[in-house]
């Protein structure tokens, strides 16, 4: 395209430059001398312009003794040419600018080999044969990402003489050995680059070097720091930069010589990702601070001629932005660049026409971009206010696109958008923030014009870029470095925490002088905050543009743009979970979230402004015909009701009736056939099938899957492969029959109409049921943001709040630690000098560590903890239970709602309750309780709800469940639900354990009880107080709240029928019988692998379920006590045909727990000695404290009817032992009747030892109780006669025969049949169906035999 001869001409555009001489008048053209004046002016500053366009932009890596031969050039020009005098007019230009540009021969020869390396000139990573393990390796080859154990990869140049110099990304702070390695160094999936001789690492995960042996060395390094690995083989020495400064010198004598040259070279764990900068891009730290760098030089070269190219016509377009033509007087005017504008001057035109036909083709280019157009921006931001530079930003788009071609500008934008990204991820923090409000300033100056906001959102932002690093604020690790210090100079950190049921013993209030710490750390804070803000605001502007819906002026809006990109983008995200790694990182995520929010929010209130039926964003929810008509892609994520497929054929009349819509039949077959497909061939096979090459190690070139993130830009280039298609393009081809009322649309096939409606369609809101409001809440297409935001707090948000909290968990260990200290040290006598010594060398490490800790917490807060973010996460929970709430009343229609709707109300509260505290209370927020209550609502409903058949969903419901009850505040909420969903909850919790989570249901029954039983008002169980607990926020240990209200309704419902309690305790029972049972079995098998003589493990998963099954018998018999206490006449009251089967079956269930915990020198005795790691609650007091609660309340507190009945069951039960009972109170043998008990045995358990935990007046229950027992065990025992075996029941030889079976005739005891009569209806012996039991007594049917004889 370049012009070089006097006679030829080119077109550009729309203007048409010419030298032919017919042609040499253009009207507009100003007269020859003023045209000369302006030529001259303009092009006598391109030598000007190539000095200072590096000197703004520091990061151009040309040394600076490269400058002196190209401004002798300039001299040696302007004498020959432009100012030898010929008047310089358009015909001459092109030859002149040919001549300007013109760059002697050394500078073009630059470009290929040079002595002291050997390689290609474009250095990248060698990943065809110089690696180890498994790598993914990104499009550019300059980014890499480790997928197996320690994979190790090299570049395609190495180095053997001078000075040299690379620089890496270091986009993940895990494990990496960064630094040189030579071609004979071997490596394997255990040594890495530093493990061999010849090879030299950096390592800044663990803060070390590398060279066979490893010692300290260096700073940690963070996500988004840059390390330079220079290499002197002058002096034969090594050495390290972290983000500019050096780190001294790593190492010195290296081997040189013949055969001795070094490649760079990485190794990197597993999911690990960096990207190499050899000299591609202009080095970001070129000159090093501390250490400088003079003479050291990239591995690749810089492109010097056409860089002094650039920046000549820089120069020039410079100039002609700060003169100004004035025809009318004939002269030329200086003014600011910022008072430019374009005003259609023909001179002005052409002048920038023969610029940008020769600059053009340079601004393709990375590192010319990079060098010399972001140097020129990134210089209008800084020198004038925001305003005048994104008036100036737009003039010079506006240039881009008027005088070059768009396949031209849109390279140019691509390449400055990318180059913004960089340098926004990989610049340090600095105490103002300065760096990131520059790049994010200049990204807002960019993206405010609409055509090239257009196109990036098109085809730049989330496809090629990972964009919402432009919302991410990154903590830092140094926080030295942040100037924190500086910011925050007085550290504080809280004395406890303030979290919602949280046990924390009282203290004394802070001393004036803890005040005033906490006041300045306070001030810091705010001050902080006050500077992330200001970066806050400017990641709101970047989404308001994009978000704009008003600049649909000859295309689609932003917005609609924006939104396709959007779902596109959660859908890589939702498809690619539990995969490594994901396209958006969740510590991104969480910042993206907030800024959409805020933006959001904003558009939803300026449209409620000028639309006043709307809602405010207060009110928003999700209507619930977006989940069922279509016209929202929520892909493959799982609905209430199940596959959406299956949804839509059930419920297909519901959808008719309700929602007047139709399903195609052939979209309802395609379905159909689409599961077939899955089910022959799964989805994890068909990803597999591109993999099988990388099965014995390699690197994978490009072609590589979307979802691996590139370590730079976060690239996500197409995956070829079967699976990965069908994830990113529709299924199946779509019917477009016009008597569909509803078809599936994919993000890219949707139009601005589909989504907001017309007149006669209703768009995102098609399918309106009766139950819903016909006036618009907002724009259809902010409710689509809306459920986008939604569904990234389910992806990975909330997970990365849960993890952030481990700064504030590390500042409470280390203060507790420090306090710990302290208190040694005053105890410590002075004699001991060394114990001081060493007791005052740890206080300092704690102090030190704390002042970091603190100044960190500070920034955590700031950025992720904040109260704005805190309202933020509010207003999500409140959008779900509005959503829900409305999506409920639908009936079936509810079963489409997606599942993750219920996980983010479920898990923002819980983010609410737990992560915020303790700076921000969910107390303080606006319609606190309300709220709850609401929530309560939706829990108590819905974990019982038929409609929902995810178990996963359910499980987490009813989890929810469980812990809401354990805290008073959402206990209470629970009691403020309307009563009849308080007893629908209640009839929930009753239903039989029996196919069904019981466990999750028991503790829900067991939170209600506790405070109430016997000796059953602990926090901690009390051979466990001494003991740190592992989080003192879990439900488990909340102070006892119990409900009355709810434990009243329980009482009226088992009441209620003749078949709620029996089912219910018989079900309470089996558990026992079952959760006990293994639970004896595994401390046997415990116990045996103990008393090895070898060396042996028990295994921990074992222990677990061993302990798990012990608390389990605990909280049921917890549940048993409840029930007795509360509707004592279920067991007592004979009347009823199942009290005396159930009574037996549970003093038979009682007396073997007694036996078995109570034994001497037993077993459950010896694995309770034994401590074991993970059986810590195992111990005697909780279950014999239960079983004592439920013979108290049978024995004691009953009517004297019952407590006959109860006694006699008791005791007739063969398995009962007095001295169990005795063994409650320490005693071995039973008491004399009449005589005082004696004091217990300290060596043995004994209830009167638990004083802070059971009342005297419970000691004396157990005290009657146990001289109860012993009368009445007396007056049996003298008042039974012996009994034949014939008479013995043949199942359990422990009661005589009672009752016979109809029509076969065998018989049993009456507490055998009644038991096995609940579940099965044949006989024990021959199997008949058994169709009644009648009484049966030996003497009586004797008598009637012989009568009848």
């Amino acid at each position: 395209m370049a012009s070089k001869g006097a006679g030829m001409s080119f077109s550009r555009k729309s203007y048409r430059l010419t030298s032919d001489a017919e042609k040499s008048r253009v009207t507009g053209i100003v007269h020859e001398k003023l045209l000369n004046d302006y030529l001259h002016r303009i092009f006598s500053s391109a030598d000007h312009a190539s000095t200072t366009a590096t000197s703004r932009y520091g990061r151009v890596d040309l040394p600076p003794h490269s400058l002196g031969p190209h401004q002798r050039l300039g001299a040696a020009l302007w004498k020959g040419g432009l100012g030898s005098g010929k008047p310089l007019n358009f015909q001459n230009l092109p030859e002149h600018l040919d001549q300007l540009l013109r760059v002697d021969d050394e500078e073009e020869e630059s470009q290929g080999q040079v002595e002291g390396r050997l390689g290609p000139s474009t250095v990248v990573l060698d990943h065809t044969g110089g690696f180890e393990g498994l790598l993914l390796v990104d499009d550019d080859l300059l980014g890499v990402i480790g997928h197996s154990n320690f994979g190790t990869i090299r570049s395609t140049t190495c180095v053997y003489k001078g000075k040299w110099v690379y620089e890496v990304l270091i986009s993940s702070q895990g494990l990496m050995q960064i630094g040189w390695c030579t071609i004979n160094c071997r490596f394997n999936q255990e040594e890495g680059v530093g493990d061999t001789h010849n090879s030299y690492a950096y390592d800044g995960n663990r803060v070390r070097k590398w060279n066979v042996t490893t010692t300290n060395y260096g700073k940690a390094w963070a996500a988004g720091d840059i390390v330079s690995c220079l290499i002197d083989l002058d002096d034969g020495t090594l050495s390290f930069c972290l983000n500019g400064v050096s780190l001294g010198t790593a190492f010195e004598n290296l081997s040189r010589g013949l055969g001795m040259a070094y490649f760079p070279a990485i190794s990197l764990s597993f999911k690990e990702s960096v990207a190499f900068n050899f000299g591609s891009r202009p080095l970001r730290y070129p000159f090093v601070k501390k250490a400088v760098v003079a003479g050291y030089r990239p591995l690749q070269d810089p492109p010097r001629a056409d860089l002094v190219r650039a920046q000549k016509l820089l120069g020039c377009f410079q100039a002609v932005l700060s003169v100004e033509l004035d025809p009318t007087e004939g002269q030329l005017l200086e003014k600011e660049s910022s008072e430019w504008q374009l005003q259609g001057q023909p001179t002005i035109l052409l002048t920038l026409a023969h610029i940008f036909h020769r600059f053009a083709p340079l601004l393709r280019k990375v590192y010319l971009v990079e060098a010399v157009l972001m140097s020129f921006l990134l210089g209008i931001v800084e020198g004038g206010t925001p305003a005048q530079a994104q008036s100036m930003v737009h003039q010079v788009l506006d240039l881009l696109w008027l005088f070059m071609e768009d396949y031209e500008v849109q390279d140019c934008l691509k390449q400055s958008m990318m180059s913004l990204l960089r340098l926004y991820r990989f610049s340090p923090i600095v105490p103002d923030l300065g760096l990131q409000i520059r790049y994010l300033q200049l990204t807002i100056a960019i993206l405010s014009h609409e055509k090239s906001r257009k196109f990036l959102l098109s085809n730049v932002l989330f496809d090629v870029l990972r964009s919402v690093v432009f919302f991410y604020i990154k903590s830092p690790l140094r926080v030295e470095e942040a100037g924190l210090q500086e910011l925050i100079p007085t550290t504080w950190w809280p004395h406890r925490s303030g979290r919602e049921g949280k046990e924390s013993k009282e203290v004394k209030d802070e001393t004036s002088e803890e005040r005033l710490r906490r006041r300045a750390y306070e001030r810091g804070c705010q001050r902080l905050k006050k500077r992330i803000e200001v970066v806050e605001e400017l990641q709101v502007q970047i989404l308001k543009l994009l978000l704009n819906n008003k600049d649909d002026n000859g295309g689609e809006a932003s917005r609609y743009i924006f939104l396709t990109k959007f779902r596109k983008f959660l859908q890589e995200n939702a498809s690619s979970r539990g995969n490594m790694p994901m396209l958006c990182p969740p510590e991104y995520m969480v910042c993206f979230l907030h800024r959409l929010i805020s933006a959001l929010r904003y558009y939803w209130d300026e449209y409620k402004a000028s639309n006043p039926r709307a809602s405010f964003s207060e009110e928003a929810y999700i209507p619930p015909q977006v989940f069922y008509n279509g016209k929202v892609d929520y892909f493959d994520l799982q609905r209430l009701g199940g596959l959406l497929s299956h949804l839509r054929k059930t419920l297909k009349d519901d959808l008719a009736s309700k929602a007047n819509i139709l399903i195609d039949p052939l979209e309802l077959q395609a379905a159909t056939m689409d599961d077939l497909d899955e089910d022959e061939e799964p989805a994890p096979a068909a990803a597999q099938r591109p993999m099988q090459a990388l099965a014995v190690g390699g690197a994978l070139p490009l072609p590589r899957p979307g979802w691996l993130s590139s370590p730079t830009l976060g690239r996500a280039n197409r995956f070829l492969s079967t699976a990965a298609v069908s994830l990113m393009t529709p299924r199946r081809p779509l019917s477009t029959s016009e008597k569909v009322k509803v078809r599936t649309l994919s993000a890219e096939q949707r139009t601005r109409e589909d989504i907001e409606g017309s007149h006669w369609n209703e768009g995102l809101l098609l399918g309106r049921p009766p139950e819903e409001p016909e006036q618009p809440l907002t724009e259809n297409s902010l409710l689509e943001v809306l459920d986008g935001a939604i569904m990234m707090y389910n992806l990975s948000v909330h997970q990365q709040l849960g993890k952030m909290v481990g700064v504030s968990d590390d500042v409470n260990e280390y203060a507790m630690a420090l306090r710990d200290t302290e208190d040694k040290l005053r105890r410590c006598p002075k004699r001991r000098k060394d114990i001081l010594a060493e007791l005052t060398k740890s206080q300092k490490v704690f102090s030190e560590k704390l002042d970091h800790l603190s100044r960190r917490l500070a920034w955590v807060h700031a950025t992720v903890y904040s109260q704005e973010k805190m309202q933020d996460i509010y207003w999500l929970l409140r959008v779900c239970l509005r959503t829900i709430e409305h999506g409920d009343r639908t009936g079936p229609l509810f079963a489409f709602m997606p599942e993750f709707y219920l996980s983010v109300a479920i898990n923002s509260y819980s983010a609410l309750k737990n992560y915020f505290g303790p700076v921000h209370s969910m107390e303080e927020l606006t319609g606190y309780e309300e709220t709850l209550t609401r929530l309560a609502a939706i829990l108590a409903k819905h974990f019982a709800d038929t409609r929902i058949v995810g178990t996963d969903i359910r499980d987490s419901l009813m989890q929810a469940l469980a812990s809401y009850v354990c805290y008073p505040n959402s206990l209470r909420a629970v009691e403020r639900i309307p009563e009849e969903q308080r007893i629908a909850m209640v009839r929930s919790l009753l239903a039989p354990y029996e196919q069904r989570p019981w466990a999750q249901t028991n503790w829900i029954l067991v939170r209600l009880w506790r405070g109430c039983g016997f000796g059953y008002r602990y926090t901690r169980l009390p051979h466990l107080l001494k003991t740190k607990p592992e989080d003192a926020n879990l439900p488990s240990l909340q102070k006892p709240c119990p409900s009355t209200l709810l434990q009243q309704h329980m009482a009226d419902l088992l009441r209620e029928g003749p078949d709620v309690a029996p089912s219910f305790l018989n079900s309470v029972l089996n558990q026992l019988n079952w959760a006990f049972s293994e639970f004896i079995g595994m401390i046997q098998e415990i116990q045996q692998a103990a008393e090895r003589l070898e060396r042996n493990f028990v295994d921990s998963r074992q222990l677990k379920v061993c302990a798990t099954c012990f608390d389990l018998s605990v909280s049921l018999l917890r549940v048993l006590e409840m029930t007795i206490t509360l509707v004592p006449e279920i067991f007592l009251d004979w009347a009823r045909p199942t009290s005396e089967m159930l009574l037996r079956r549970l003093a038979q269930l009682l007396n073997q727990v007694l036996n078995r915990v109570t034994a001497e020198r037993n077993l459950f005795d010896r694995v309770v000695t034994l401590r074991l790691p993970g059986l810590e609650s195992v111990d005697h007091y909780p279950i014999l404290v239960a079983v004592t609660g439920i013979l108290v309340r049978l024995l004691v507190h009953g009517p004297a009817s019952g407590i006959e009945r109860a006694t006699s069951v008791l005791l007739a039960d063969p398995c009962f032992q007095l001295r169990s009972i005795c063994y409650l109170l320490g005693q071995s043998e039973p008491p004399t009747p009449g005589t005082a008990l004696s004091a217990p045995d300290r060596k043995h358990f004994s209830l009167q030892s638990y004083t802070d935990y059971i009342s005297v007046e419970e000691l004396a229950q157990v005290e009657q109780m146990l001289a109860h027992l012993t009368t009445a065990s007396a007056q049996a025992a003298a008042a039974s006669l012996p009994t034949s075996e014939e008479d013995l029941c043949p199942i359990c030889y422990a009661h005589p025969i009672s009752a016979v079976f109809q029509p076969c005739g065998h018989k049993s005891c009456k507490a055998c049949i009644n038991q096995h009569l609940m579940n099965n209806k044949d006989c024990f012996f021959c199997k008949a169906t058994i169709v009644s039991v009648e009484d049966w007594d030996k003497a009586a049917n004797a008598s009637a035999t012989s009568s009848a004889a």
